[in-house]
């Protein structure tokens, strides 16, 4: 089962899927450096925004806010949370808007979700179209040379009357720009069990990659993913958040 047809099938479910996710925490850190990196302006950009809960933060912090999602039942639970803004149904990797936008964001490592190399390299160079002079793109990325493929992430949850087990990890060959996310949920109702499966393949580099892509387009800071703190990257941990300046 393709990833696009689990999120779709399961949109009611995907709140529950990430139950564990501190958006408060993460929408609070970029915010963070947004002001300390950015412009000072407030027009918001949510790449991949699925439900909308990090732009539901944004909201209260006074952005004017927009999201996209390639999603459809997923944006229509965002625009439930999230009146205030606008969403549309775009693919993050040809995505245009008129008016300029002060800080795109991309959570939850969706900025691999991108269809290969020249998609992600198009969503880079969208992004930067898309920023005013100063404006800030901020994500969360995973270096393919330090993916441990024996790690695998899981936590269970009870809603209306059914038990849920949602596991995940992220699975590289050793070789290649292609990784996947290995996705698994479990649904248990009165002793019935149903489950899905999911490999998506999504596209790897290693954070040196990632910064000879950008570099050339942005000011590039790589720090620690440490949404508490601003630590500059330690350059051994796989897990890191890019902060990308337009100049």
């Amino acid at each position: 089962m393709s990833a696009n047809v689990l999120y779709t099938n399961l949109s009611g479910y995907y709140d529950l899927m990430c139950a564990d996710i501190d958006y408060p925490a993460q929408s609070q850190g970029v915010w963070r450096l947004h002001q300390l990196f950015g412009n000072g302006g407030t027009r918001h950009l949510d790449l991949a925004c699925g439900t909308g809960p990090h732009i539901r933060h944004f909201l209260d912090y006074g952005y004017q806010c927009q999201g996209l999602d390639i999603n459809q039942p997923m944006l229509d639970v965002a625009e439930q949370r999230c009146p205030e803004a606008t969403f549309s149904l775009q693919d993050m990797g040809d995505f245009r808007f008129e008016e300029p936008f002060d800080l795109i964001t991309c959570f939850l490592y969706s900025i691999h979700y991108s269809d290969g190399l020249d998609k992600l390299t198009s969503c880079i160079r969208r992004a930067r179209e898309a920023l005013a002079e100063n404006g800030l793109l901020c994500f969360n990325a995973v270096d393919k040379t330090r993916i441990n493929n024996n790690l695998l992430v899981s936590h269970t949850n009870r809603h209306e009357g059914s038990e849920f087990t949602f596991r995940s990890g992220w699975h590289y060959r050793g070789e290649g720009e292609r990784q996947s996310l290995r996705l698994s949920i479990d649904k248990t109702t009165g002793g019935v069990s149903e489950s899905w499966h999911d490999e998506h393949a999504m596209v790897a580099l290693s954070f040196a990659e990632f910064e000879a892509l950008l570099s050339p387009l942005f000011e590039v800071h790589i720090l620690e993913h440490d949404y508490e703190r601003i630590v500059p990257w330690d350059g051994s941990s796989g897990n890191a958040l890019f902060v990308c300046i337009k100049r």
